[in-house]
């Protein structure tokens, strides 16, 4: 029963060119377009519910609570649970990206089919990214799901009184989930027909080479600022956790951006979106992380504005000097 199930839906996503994948990110994308605009323009305006929804952290809302909203939340440190999960996701897809190179052999039948299900079908993928270029972007994201699964799970302190709307929660298995789908959807070797192509370090291009490096560079500095916040709240003596309110963070990035975690990882996320240029999806999910980290910037720069007064006036929200 389930088998024809699937089997169906395989049908009707080939027919119909349905990539589910895409879908989910076009709904993302208007979701916080749509509702980051209203936060950012009518805030005050809007109900409770929607205003509670939205909010979580450091500029959580803070008026009379929707007792529905109230109990649809979860603890923000649960961010960890899918950086758990993105932990696994990205190992496997780079194990079936080495071992299809390593082989020189096609992905396996249920790799390819999964793909078909969840990417536009068997007969509307086609190859547009070669081996090479999936392989430095598998690795370049799995580098990052394993910083941040270590950083959530053993580094950040979270407050035990912040909570997050369920709905943030399972954005972020989604996010991950097609993000590292994405990675092989449009890859030789893991499209029906294709064979992968042969790796060496020479087929690196001067533009993926500088990609490369502007990954690692802002991988690093959004480490480096994550730290920042986290000895905010730790006693620079002994090492303790010293209190669990949000203070004022200084140095490095800092100094130029209320938020530049989001900054960098948005400056990840079009590095790897232009490495894999031709693929529709990548542009969708740099278009969703940008505009997701635009709006959480704009509403923690407002928050920090409010709750200090000598706030640096030459901060900006996420780009330096502009925004």
């Amino acid at each position: 029963m389930v088998l024809a199930i699937i089997s169906s839906l395989e049908e009707l996503i080939d027919q119909y060119n349905v990539n589910l994948t895409q879908l989910v990110f076009c709904i993302f994308i208007t979701t916080i377009v749509f509702f980051g605009s209203l936060m950012t323009l009518v805030e005050s305006h809007l109900p409770n519910s929607i205003r509670q929804s939205f909010r979580y952290g450091k500029h959580r809302h803070k008026g009379e609570a929707d007792a529905l909203v109230s109990y649809l939340e979860v603890p923000k440190g649960w961010f960890k649970h899918f950086y758990i999960f993105a932990f696994g996701w990205s190992l496997l897809a780079l194990y079936l990206i080495v071992s299809s190179i390593a082989s020189q052999s096609a992905a396996p039948e249920y790799a390819l089919r999964f793909l078909d299900l969840v990417c536009g079908g068997a007969t509307n993928r086609k190859v547009q990214v070669d081996s090479t270029t999936a392989l430095l972007g598998t690795v370049l994201l799995t580098l990052q799901c394993i910083r941040r699964f270590f950083e959530t799970n053993f580094v950040q302190i979270f407050s035990k009184h912040s909570k997050m709307n369920l709905s943030h929660y399972a954005v972020g298995y989604v996010h991950y989930f097609g993000a590292i789908v994405s990675l092989l959807s449009n890859t030789a070797g893991f499209v029906r027909g294709s064979q992968p192509t042969e790796f060496t370090p020479k087929n690196l291009s001067q533009i993926q080479i500088i990609y490369l490096l502007v990954f690692m560079f802002a991988w690093h500095q959004q480490y480096s600022s994550n730290m920042i916040l986290v000895n905010l709240r730790k006693d620079a003596k002994t090492g303790a956790v010293k209190t669990e309110q949000h203070l004022l963070p200084k140095g490095g990035w800092f100094n130029l951006l209320s938020s530049p975690h989001m900054f960098f990882e948005v400056v990840m996320y079009f590095c790897l979106a232009d490495l894999f240029t031709p693929v529709r999806t990548w542009k969708l999910v740099f278009l969703w992380v940008a505009s997701n980290q635009t709006i959480n910037a704009l509403l923690t720069h407002q928050w920090y504005k409010e709750t200090f007064k000598d706030y640096p006036k030459r901060r900006r929200a996420i780009l330096p000097y502009l925004l």
